[in-house]
């Protein structure tokens, strides 16, 4: 309806500036300069059990539910990771936390599996109740600034592509379409 008026007529209306503005807007026309726009330097992804559990098994399930998530996060705002920090939360309040630099910035599960797994190893959990899981990737990068380097090992590559794979039936049937076995385990 702007765009029709005369940029004239938009002026005596709303005044000198602003009636320009409103009509430089309204024919698309914005003199402002384009910032991008800066992603978050880390990002965060949690568990908490229902209940307090001793259970390695169902830990390092819900350790490998978060790297799977932490990874399509990473892969989807297109960044990589140059550090894993993961927090543990005990039953009466304690905690425990741990950082850790990746050899190189990764977006991709088997990466951050491994680091993670280093991380709750050198937890030493024997005996501890816990309630939650925290993984958080930090240092963040663009992707893009990551070299790719040719791979000879066919097996890891297999597992690169099903991870794309996988990230396009998530886009398509949502997060929960597809879940590591740990995972489908533990809901049945």
């Amino acid at each position: 309806m702007l765009a029709a008026l005369s940029p004239a007529t938009v002026q005596r209306m709303l005044g000198g500036r602003a009636g320009r503005l409103a009509a430089d807007w309204a024919r698309g026309v914005d003199p402002r300069p384009v910032t991008p726009r800066t992603l978050p330097t880390s990002t965060t992804v949690s568990h908490t059990f229902a209940r307090d559990t001793l259970d390695g098994a169902e830990v390092r399930g819900a350790l490998l539910d978060l790297v799977v998530q932490l990874g399509a996060l990473l892969r989807q705002r297109e960044q990589a990771a140059r550090a894993l920090h993961l927090a543990l939360r005990f039953a009466g309040g304690p905690s425990w936390e741990k950082s850790r630099r990746l050899p190189e910035a990764s977006a991709h599960e088997d990466d951050l599996r491994t680091m993670a797994y280093r991380l709750i190893d050198a937890a030493g959990l024997q005996r501890g109740r816990l309630t939650g899981l925290t993984l958080r990737g930090e240092d963040l990068v663009d992707a893009d600034q990551i070299a790719q380097q040719i791979s000879l090992d066919g097996a890891r590559e297999d597992r690169l592509i099903a991870e794309a794979v996988s990230d396009r039936i998530r886009a398509k049937f949502g997060p929960g379409a597809i879940a590591p076995a740990a995972t489908l385990l533990r809901l049945s």
